[in-house]
C-alpha cells in the first residue's frame, strides 16, 4: 500500500528535525549574530606592486632564468617554476593587446542609451615582457577610434587621492 508522504516526514529526512519539534521546545536553539571580518593578505608581491602604485609607479618582477620581467610581479616564474631574481620598474606607457567595447556596466545591466560605453582593455606594458599586460580602462578616446596595437599612457589619480589599488590609474588614453 502507497503510504502519504507529509511535510513532517520530508524534513525529518532531509534534516532529522520537524517543524512540530522544535515549537515543543525537543529541540535546543540559539540565536546569534556572528562577528565575522575579512582581511585579505596581498602577499610580497602584490603588496609592492599596490604600493608602488600608490606612489605613482609600476614594478614589476624579473626571472632570469627565462629572461622575462612578470608584470602584476610574482615570487615564483609559472614557466621556469623557481622564484623571481629581482625588482624592475616598468613604464606607465603601453600598446593595446585587446579591448571590447561594453554597452553593459560592471554590475551586469544595461547602460542607458547616450551613455558612453566602457572600453576594458589589456595593456601591455612597456618595459615588461610581451604578452604581459593589466586589464584596465581606455578613456579619452572615442570607442571606435581604438585599435590594437594604439600606444597609451596611464592618466593617474593625485597623489592625495591614491590608496594603494590598480585604480591609482584613472584609465589609459592615447599619445
Amino acid at each position: 500500500m502507497q503510504e502519504l508522504i507529509t511535510k513532517e516526514m520530508v524534513e525529518r529526512t532531509v534534516t532529522g528535525l520537524s517543524e512540530r519539534d522544535i515549537r515543543e521546545g525537543k529541540v535546543i536553539t540559539t540565536t546569534w549574530k556572528p562577528n565575522l571580518r575579512y582581511a585579505w593578505d596581498n602577499g610580497p608581491a602584490l603588496g609592492r606592486y599596490l604600493a608602488e602604485l600608490k606612489n605613482g609607479r609600476i614594478i614589476g618582477k624579473r626571472c632570469r632564468r627565462c629572461n622575462r620581467i612578470l608584470l602584476p610581479p610574482r615570487m615564483f616564474c609559472e614557466l621556469c617554476w623557481r622564484p623571481t631574481d629581482e625588482w624592475v620598474y616598468v613604464k606607465d606607457t603601453g600598446v593595446v593587446n585587446t579591448f571590447v567595447i561594453s554597452y553593459i556596466d560592471w554590475k551586469a545591466g544595461r547602460i542607458p542609451k547616450g551613455q558612453r560605453p566602457f572600453t576594458p582593455a589589456v595593456i601591455e606594458i612597456d618595459g615588461a615582457s610581451p604578452g604581459m599586460g593589466i586589464l584596465h580602462l581606455l578613456d579619452e578616446v572615442e570607442p571606435e577610434k581604438i585599435y590594437i596595437g594604439m600606444r597609451v599612457k596611464a592618466v593617474w589619480k593625485p597623489p592625495k587621492e591614491r590608496i594603494g589599488a590598480i585604480t591609482d590609474i584613472k584609465y589609459f588614453k592615447p599619445y
